[in-house]
């Protein structure tokens, strides 16, 4: 028995001796890795850099050759990671006036002019808010061992605001060129000098397209299953087909469709999603449809250091589908203006002008227009687009006056009516409000100013819907059940009498 408790403690002593020493070894190993692997820079930077999510412009890279050794392709895309990653930082440091992660990506004496600059602008209450949309560097020296770059950076495209005591001052856009020294330090590309050459003016002219009267007699479309989802999960080709041709037989030939912005995958816009959008553009072209594509639907951030991101998403749509013959029109925003309040009026048209700049660059064929939600905010940017587009969910006895008094400021543009309609919802919410009745009298009555006037128009919509996502107008059911009932066929298949005043 004795012997049995000694072996017992024993095997104990062991144990816990083996469980003490492996506890050390780990710790020891742990520390030992940490010291010797390189810090992960999107941890030591507060602003975690990540290109992808946070800064994507436009870069070119010339190749014409340079002095010295050759740039292997892994070692090109460091630089430019490490490049663009000093711009992006910079620029966060201007906004804040604080110079966190400046360290990481300029050496000791190119951070002290940065550390300077922003320390003059706290003391003044200076902030500036700034971004580069594109960029066009080229190699022109690489040292043989490989630790220095001499860039050029060529017609960087530049925009700033500026703000004095919380105050918005004033913004630029302009294009400059610079020569740009890079030292390998510790594994990473850090700047060594950055000085710019040449600044000029940046040219914000856009041409605007030429074409005959528009005839729009269209509808803004999702499915009845899946409303403001209509490229997620439940995507259905054949019921989109459908519609299609309901659509085609009541005598519409327009629809317009929405691009959620988060949805499609921001900067990184999402391969199963094009081709969802191509289906769906290829569809309409054999019902002979044409489409309205509105490319930003649910956002609303527009801060400048977000632009480059909203840059990539119209560019990568928008040079996919620049030839499909069943795209008439990009509407670039839906309703940008209600965002004026929260986000700043300077703040959303700036943003909006840019983008403008970037589709019409790329696309020449195709119309390009926005969204407003009232005839108030209709004549904004109204020189910089082909048409202009206007909602209306007021007063039907007030729209032909309210059109009349938005054409006397746009006298040279052709305006079309994108969104309205009315609820045929007349339940606990809002009683003896709304009927199938009164919902057909609205566009019998709306139909025949329409054609008086030879307004070219897309009502809202053609279904009905079972369920309103909270997204779009919040979870209050006053709200959410009247949203239901707007369409021109109600939820178990059936035509509404509206759907006779579809078209005129």
């Amino acid at each position: 028995m004795v012997k049995t408790d000694k072996n017992i403690i024993r095997g104990f002593l062991v144990f816990s001796y083996v469980v003490i020493i492996s506890m050390l070894i780990f710790l020891i190993s742990s520390s030992f890795s940490y010291l010797n692997t390189g810090a992960d820079r999107s941890k030591l930077l507060h602003t975690e850099v990540k290109k992808a999510e946070n800064y994507s412009p436009k870069i070119v890279w010339v190749e014409d050759g340079n002095e010295g050794r050759n740039v292997d392709e892994q070692t090109l895309i460091k630089i430019e990671n490490d490049y663009l990653d000093a711009w992006y930082v910079r620029n966060v440091a201007y906004k804040t006036n604080q110079t966190v992660g400046i360290a990481d990506y300029y050496t000791d004496n190119a951070r002290k002019n940065i550390a300077e600059f922003v320390a003059q602008n706290k003391k003044q209450q200076i902030s500036v808010e700034a971004t580069t949309l594109s960029h066009q560097p080229n190699i022109e020296f690489f040292s043989e061992d490989g630790q220095l770059v001499v860039l050029s950076d060529k017609n960087v495209v530049e925009y700033k605001k500026l703000f004095k005591d919380g105050k918005f001052v004033m913004e630029t856009t302009e294009t400059a060129n610079y020569k740009i020294i890079l030292l390998l330090e510790d594994g990473f590309w850090r700047i060594r000098h950055l000085v710019k050459e040449t600044i000029a003016d940046f040219d914000k002219t856009i041409q605007n397209k030429s074409f005959a009267n528009l005839n729009i007699k269209g509808i803004n479309y999702y499915p009845q299953a899946t409303p403001w989802d209509m490229f997620g999960d439940q995507f259905d080709i054949k019921i989109i087909e459908n519609d299609f041709s309901i659509m085609k037989d009541a005598g519409l030939n327009t629809i317009r469709i929405f691009i959620q912005y988060d949805d499609f995958g921001k900067a990184e816009v999402k391969e199963e999603k094009l081709q969802k959008l191509q289906q769906v553009l290829d569809a309409a072209e054999t019902k002979k449809l044409k489409a309205v594509v509105t490319l930003f639907d649910f956002y609303g951030n527009y801060e400048v250091l977000d632009w480059t991101l909203t840059h990539r998403h119209a560019e990568t749509i928008v040079s996919r589908f620049k030839n499909h013959n069943a795209i008439l029109a990009w509407d670039i925003k839906n309703e940008p203006n209600l965002d004026f309040e929260s986000r700043g009026k300077q703040t959303v048209l700036a943003w909006l002008d840019h983008i403008l700049l970037v589709v019409k660059s790329i696309d020449t064929k195709h119309l390009v227009t926005i969204g407003w939600s009232n005839t108030e905010s209709a004549h904004l940017l109204k020189d910089k687009l082909d048409f202009v587009s206007f909602h209306y969910y007021e007063d039907r006895a007030n729209f032909e006056q309210s059109y009349l008094d938005l054409k006397a400021k746009i006298p040279n543009k052709q305006i079309v009516l994108g969104e309205f309609g009315e609820s045929s919802y007349g339940g606990f919410w809002k009683p003896f409000v709304g009927s199938e009745q009164k919902q057909a009298a609205y566009f019998k009555e709306m139909q025949q100013v329409l054609a008086a006037q030879n307004i070219s128009f897309m009502s809202w919509t053609l279904y009905d819907f079972e369920d309103i996502p909270a997204s779009v107008v919040g979870s209050r059911p006053w709200r959410t059940n009247p949203q239901k009932k707007f369409g021109f066929i109600d939820k178990d298949g059936n035509r509404k009498l509206a759907f006779e005043f579809a078209v005129e």
